[in-house]
């Protein structure tokens, strides 16, 4: 009996111990997996006027070397089909920030001002325990570099800002940089060192906002001439307006007459500038952005913070090289409105994915607080892209895209905008112009050459389409075109006077 108690106490013994390490084994791993469904670090790093495929990998241009963005795409995700709802600098800023349609916000253009009613999305991550940081460009409805709610630190300049020699508003405090200070590089060193002074264990959220590569293009020194002579493949739809074949392809009449605007291909920014000079100094200066990404990444690695972490570079509008005679952004053509969108996240996002869900700017909002675990606001008109990675088959998000764009005081030459994209087909409706609309079978004239607005067998198409823009606009309180205080623009010289 002795011998059989003793056996048997051993046993419980035994037991009791394998329950205790099964339960320290389950705590451990929900442990790790909290962890890595709430990263530590977010880092959203935004540029201006970066269209999708100027990225090594993308053989766009095959001698623009990007290796850091490619490192994002190799070891993360590439977000290939990334869309903004307006092709324009404040708007989509506005939306990224808010999670709201451009007719939502109100900010239209660069120039509209900020009503100052908007929640931002870092206010919800400072709400679920992140400490947030905001450097760069603001731009967002005016032109003040004051600190704004939802950021507990702050460092900022005046309007589009300058590349050399920058003034920073640092939270509060306005500080003047020598004139070989390069912009790009001083806000990526700053963002590092805030984050090098936070508590390892402390979540952090910085956004990463960059004037780079707006115009007028300005590289790092040390990037200076490593393209000289260098010249792109020009799109198929260059020469159209130049020799009359518009009209044969039934574009509007204000695509040929913008040629020789401001932003059109020969007269760009009223000056006789070279195309192939113009883009070789944009690629210069997109290298400063391509570094910045590499000095976020060592840190995060030298920090040991790189598994754990969230990266997610973005461009906030896309930009025409020479496309439909065009150049710059605006109109609803594809190298406009489509961005470059990269995830990284080693512990929570597969290396070298191929996302080909339809995503846009109103969802970086509800993604970031998703992957913080932070409250999503229910008036959010985006979704959080996290479900569509990681998954064997497509996870469509949406299936249609939906356009805005509202004229300008300043920038006549681009009519007001509506336009409605699907897999296959992209639709675009002019406000305000007595010309034509158009319409595009991306699937067969992924270069919009064909404009088949008037092609009988697409005529159903085209009804169901107009019903859902315009379905989309009432849903969304979109049916009143904007209309705001501006200024009268003398061409020119850039100064604005007489406000009515």
């Amino acid at each position: 009996m002795k011998k059989t108690h003793f056996f048997n106490c051993i046993l419980k013994s035994f037991t009791l111990l394998a329950l205790m390490l099964f339960a320290q084994g389950l705590y451990a791993n929900k442990h790790k997996q909290t962890k890595a469904e709430r990263p530590n670090r977010i880092i959203f790093l935004l540029s201006d006027d970066h269209r999708y495929d100027y990225m090594g990998f993308m053989d766009a241009v095959e001698w623009l070397e990007t290796p850091n963005m490619d490192r994002l795409a190799r070891e993360g995700s590439h977000c290939a089909e990334a869309f903004v709802t307006t092709s324009l600098c404040s708007p989509s800023r506005a939306t990224i920030l808010t999670g709201l349609y451009t007719h939502q916000h109100t900010i239209v253009d660069n120039q509209a001002s900020n009503p100052g009613i908007h929640t931002y999305f870092p206010k919800h991550l400072q709400d679920a325990g992140y400490k947030t940081a905001f450097f760069g460009k603001w731009h967002m409805g005016d032109h003040s570099n004051e600190p704004q709610p939802g950021f507990d630190h702050w460092e900022s300049f005046k309007g589009q800002g300058v590349y050399y020699g920058p003034t920073l508003n640092i939270n509060g405090r306005e500080i003047t940089y020598p004139k070989d200070v390069y912009t790009t590089d001083l806000l990526t060193q700053h963002a590092i060192e805030w984050l090098e002074q936070q508590d390892p264990d402390q979540p952090c959220f910085v956004y990463l906002s960059h004037k780079s590569v707006h115009s007028s293009f300005l590289p790092a020194k040390r990037h200076e001439g490593l393209y000289d002579g260098k010249k792109i493949k020009l799109p198929a739809s260059y020469e159209q307006t130049k020799n009359g074949e518009y009209k044969r392809l039934n574009w509007p009449e204000w695509v040929k007459e913008q040629r020789i605007s401001w932003h059109g291909v020969d007269y760009m920014y009223h000056q006789s500038i070279d195309l192939h000079e113009q883009v070789t100094d944009y690629c210069e200066t997109l290298l400063g952005v391509d570094d910045s990404i590499g000095a976020m990444l060592e840190y995060l690695e030298s920090a040991d913070q790189s598994d754990d972490s969230l990266f997610i570079y973005m461009g906030d509008n896309g930009f025409s090289w020479g496309e439909h005679g065009l150049i710059d952004k605006r109109h609803f053509y594809e190298e406009s409105t489509r961005v470059p969108l990269l995830f990284y996240y080693p512990s929570a996002i597969k290396p070298g994915q191929v996302n080909q869900s339809l995503i846009l700017n109103t969802d970086i909002a509800p993604t970031i607080l998703d992957y913080a675990q932070a409250e999503i606001p229910e008036y959010y008109v985006g979704q959080s892209i996290k479900p569509t990675f990681n998954t064997e088959e497509v996870y469509q998000l949406r299936d249609t895209v939906f356009y805005e764009y509202y004229w300008e005081y300043d920038y006549p030459m681009t009519p007001t905008t509506f336009g409605v994209r699907d897999a296959q087909y992209k639709l675009i409706r002019y406000h305000g112009i007595w010309d034509r609309n158009e319409f595009y079978d991306l699937k067969n004239d992924p270069n919009e050459l064909y404009n088949l607005i008037q092609a009988s067998q697409h005529q159903k198409k085209i009804v169901a389409m107009t019903e859902a823009l315009y379905a989309w606009l009432q849903d969304t309180n979109g049916m009143q075109i904007p209309l705001k205080r501006t200024v009268k623009w003398r061409w020119g010289d850039f100064k604005h006077s007489d406000q009515f």
